[in-house]
């Protein structure tokens, strides 16, 4: 894939502050949706600055373990919201919820700190005996094709009182100006096709907006801008609260948020190689040899410490941010610290923050049509050397397609073994069931 700037190029100034801004956009809705997940399934009160907060610092964080060599951005994590939930509910105080959230994301820390020892130990080698091409590639495509539900619920403003038309007008200009300027875009404009894009889809949402609120026709209603008389100005951290609740931690409470995190952390792990491959793959260098596989875990792990520690969300590399880096052809790490920092800032800023988080779900729609169709297509082009003429291989990509896509899931209690963590491990089973006697 040709890249316009490398892991270690260095943008001009302004660029870079444009190209951070992307980025942003790129894993806000994600970022700030975890939290008014939680809030609204445990009747919590997290901050969605706060959670942005946490996920620019654990980036730091995961860029600092990395050696500044792996260019992505690490947001709010969807695979701990069952294991939040879970430590809310058991907890006899919300204060003590709070206290079990960040101590959950220690026990999750910890098993990537463990893990990352093992690898550092015994080498990477057999992870690419595990996983080969025609297993990771597919489950990297899985990735993408997993959300594409959401994408397209998205654009069609699903759950919204606004007309479903409205809502696919506003997200499809959103998606083929992003689309154009990334194709026939010259030089910088290229670069930046999301901003473009999603600015074109917020001035036609504001247009119909404006006309709703003039008719009183809620139809059209696309934005809703009463976010800004309820901003909040300063973070509101998890660690305040709690401490709070640390008096009514008991060892039986610390058992049961042990048992909600620790099995999603080796869920994770497995998504945690693939996104790491597909990075890989983008910018023609190995990341799980430089700086190596043990690196990004630690990276990872302490990242989503720090991460639950200020916002109450543990962190995870995102694939919208990998979609970027393919899609703009920037890779420099320089973007993703700056995109570190700027939400860092930008969590002190309520009227930035607010802004970003009226960008209707349509808008955001349009774009992540983009973003996870580039993941899938990563994914598959992985195989592209794959023998599929090769019936060992043939059934190994269409059994980690067909139970990706299909929404294959296992449930352990309360633990959600997720489709692409089935996915890749029935493909693995596969693979090396279909190849007993075959010769390497």
């Amino acid at each position: 894939m040709k890249l316009t700037y490398g892991v270690a190029d260095k943008p001009k100034f302004g660029q870079v502050i444009v190209f951070a801004l992307q980025q942003l956009l790129a894993i806000l809705a994600a970022t700030i949706a975890v939290p008014a997940i939680i809030n609204s399934g445990a009747g919590s009160d997290m901050s969605s600055s706060a959670a942005l907060f946490g996920a620019g610092v654990g980036t730091i964080v995961y860029l600092l373990f990395t050696k500044f060599k792996s260019p992505v951005f690490l947001g709010s994590s969807f695979a701990f919201i069952g294991s939040m939930l879970a430590a809310f509910a058991g907890a006899v105080s919300m204060e003590a919820g709070f206290a079990g959230i960040i101590l959950g994301a220690v026990f999750a820390g910890l098993v990537y700190v463990v893990i990352a020892i093992i690898v550092k130990a015994v080498g990477t080698a057999w992870i690419n005996k595990l996983m080969p091409a025609v297993v990771i590639g597919p489950t990297v495509a899985i990735i993408g094709l997993s959300l594409a539900g959401n994408a397209v619920g998205d654009l069609m403003g699903s759950g919204k009182t606004t007309a479903p038309a409205v809502c696919i007008i506003c997200g499809l200009v959103t998606l083929f100006v992003t689309m154009i300027c990334s194709v026939f875009g010259k030089k910088f404009l290229k670069m930046i096709p999301f901003i473009i894009g999603i600015c074109a889809g917020y001035i036609v949402a504001t247009i119909f907006t404006l006309v709703g609120n003039a008719t009183g026709n809620e139809a059209l209603q696309v934005i809703d801008f009463s976010a800004f008389s309820n901003m909040r100005w300063v973070p509101e951290f998890t660690f305040v609260t709690a401490i709070k609740g640390l008096a009514d931690v008991t060892p039986a409470y610390v058992g049961t948020v042990a048992v909600a995190y620790v099995p999603v952390a080796f869920v994770v792990f497995a998504e945690h190689i693939a996104d790491h491959k597909n990075l890989s793959s983008i910018i023609e260098s190995d990341l799980l040899e430089e700086p190596g596989l043990h690196r990004t875990l630690l990276g990872d792990g302490v990242g989503s410490m720090v991460g639950a520690f200020f916002g109450g969300c543990p962190n995870t590399t995102y694939g919208e941010s990998v979609g970027c880096v393919a899609i703009s052809g920037n890779a420099s790490v320089v973007t993703i610290l700056c995109t570190a920092i700027l939400a860092v800032v930008a969590s002190f800023f309520a009227p930035f923050v607010t802004v970003l988080a009226t960008i209707p779900s349509c808008v955001m729609g349009g774009v992540c049509i983009a973003l996870y169709g580039f993941i899938a297509v990563s994914g598959l082009k992985m195989i592209q050397k794959v023998d599929l003429d090769d019936n060992r291989n043939l059934f190994t990509v269409s059994v980690i397609l067909i139970a990706g896509i299909g929404g294959f899931v296992c449930h352990f209690g309360s633990i959600e073994v997720t489709e692409v963590a089935c996915a890749l491990i029935l493909g693995i089973i596969t693979n090396k069931v279909l190849g007993i006697g075959k010769k390497n």
